[in-house]
């Protein structure tokens, strides 16, 4: 399974990205999949979740409100919209991926087996 983020970039301070996340390799309906961002200096964490069906997000609480997590199993992809960014939003977004034969959303790392190489998002004051 490969996974390839896109979609990053800079923006001002109350702008809007989506991020994209393409699977490739197999079927993406079959995978649970999540967001993770990594800011400068700091670890990564958990940004948000999906189900295999897209019928379950999860969110941290941080970005609540804020980011919507959606997929398109039909096109093997899944989306993160992100809007009013503040510059504490600035990070290196990762995407994750983990088979899963039920509709479960997972919120840690050591949860998934496999990672997009990630792409940047700055947000400027």
């Amino acid at each position: 399974v490969q996974l390839q983020a896109c979609g990053g970039g800079l923006v001002q301070a109350g702008g809007s990205l989506t991020l994209s996340c393409a699977v490739s390799g197999r079927t993406g309906g079959d995978y649970a999949m999540g967001w993770f961002r990594q800011a400068p200096g700091k670890e990564r964490e958990f940004v948000a979740g999906i189900s295999r069906s897209g019928s379950r997000t999860n969110y941290a609480e941080s970005v609540k409100g804020q980011f919507a997590i959606s997929r398109d199993n039909a096109k093997n992809t899944v989306y993160l919209q992100m809007r009013s960014l503040k510059p504490e939003d600035t990070a290196v977004y990762f995407c994750a991926a983990d088979h899963r034969v039920t509709n479960v959303v997972l919120r840690y790392q050591d949860e998934y087996d496999f990672w997009g190489q990630g792409t940047k998002v700055t947000v400027s004051s």
